[in-house]
């Protein structure tokens, strides 16, 4: 994929997604994700930061605002407590937003490449797993690929470009800064991590359960049925949810999700499964969460969309049609009559 073609969202994601070192449902992560782009398309800003608790932005930063901004009700506590948080929290990444401006010039020149679009990207964050280990991590990318890589137990940094050796040697030579980037990956990150957790769980102490919902459609070619088994609006982020035959756990032709955050806090899931329409009354989608009081299975219905309901369609848009003419008429009657603290590392 040419670079021209992607777009800098997918940049972001494609970061968060190659960095999940911990699993289980009781691990949890604080992730930050910083892109400089040399010459951004029309609407997209030059520089960005965003920020990730457990997968859910919580802060973002570019360079059109030029102001952190939280992403989350939660996050609003953490100004109550510090006043200073937010301004002390911009000024940090405006000293890293030119820093990245210098380093992806520095970084062009010395692979003798002239103007076009470039990218340059930092992350970093920590982890703690469900087994009670801690991980930390920070990796530089260029272009999309990486470029170096914090060896935290060594103290040292990786380059597996070529290009990025004359930054090794110049980065190895700062022991001073790299026991300080430790000390932060192993102390501090985690600090904040359960500090933002506290603020999170305070704001959602009681459990919410998901609201569910069936959708089905028919398939034209072979007349096989899809239906979509979607739940929204849970917490916690421990969910159960699988199709049944019969009342036993079905996994042909199922398809699911990953659980994702939303921007309250809570999170969404979906699983999918393919049937002869035959069998139909054989399947439920079987739903388990604290927030329930029991268990629910949804039994699956006809689709909208079969034949069976054509008919009826038609005469709901006709009626629909007829409703708003007269809504028209009424209006024209009517009218006739009157929106962390973190030590930068060395430039280039």
């Amino acid at each position: 994929m040419a670079m021209h073609s992607v777009p800098l969202w997918l940049l972001v994601l494609l970061a968060v997604a190659l960095r999940d070192s911990c699993f289980g449902a009781s691990s949890h992560s604080l992730k930050y994700f910083y892109t400089g782009i040399s010459e951004p398309s029309q609407g997209q800003p030059q520089f960005v930061l965003q920020g990730y608790v457990d997968g859910q932005v919580f802060v973002h930063y570019d360079s059109q605002s030029r102001k952190m901004k939280t992403r989350v009700s939660w996050m609003e506590k953490v100004g109550k407590e510090d006043p200073q948080y937010w301004d002390k929290s911009t000024q940090n990444v405006h000293a890293n937003e030119e820093m990245f401006r210098e380093n992806l010039e520095t970084v062009r020149n010395r692979n003798n490449q002239s103007k076009g679009l470039h990218t340059w990207q930092m992350m970093y964050g920590c982890e703690f797993c469900a087994d009670g280990t801690k991980e930390g991590f920070e990796m530089h990318g260029y272009d999309g690929r990486t470029f170096l890589t914090f060896d935290k137990e060594t103290l040292t940094w990786v380059a597996p470009d070529p290009q990025a050796q004359i930054t090794q040697r110049k980065w190895d030579a700062l022991p001073a800064f790299n026991q300080g980037l430790k000390s932060y990956l192993d102390g501090t990150c985690i600090e904040w991590l359960e500090k933002y957790l506290s603020y999170r769980n305070e704001t959602l102490q009681r459990t919410e359960p998901p609201g569910v919902t069936v959708r089905g459609k028919t398939e034209v070619e072979d007349g096989m049925e899809m239906h979509i088994c979607r739940l929204d609006g849970f917490y916690p982020r421990e969910i159960d949810a699988s199709w049944t035959r019969d009342g036993e756990v079905w996994l042909e032709d199922t398809f699911h999700g990953s659980v994702a955050p939303n921007a309250d806090g809570t999170y969404h899931y979906w699983i999918s499964i393919r049937i002869d329409p035959k069998e139909r009354g054989c399947y439920r989608c079987h739903v388990e969460h604290d927030g329930l009081q029991e268990p629910l299975d949804l039994a699956l219905k006809e689709p909208t969309n079969s034949k069976s309901n054509v008919g009826l369609i038609i005469i709901g848009c006709i009626v629909a049609a007829l409703v708003l003419v007269g809504v028209i008429a009424g209006i024209l009657v009517f009218f006739k009559k009157r929106q962390d603290y973190y030590k930068a590392p060395p430039s280039e």
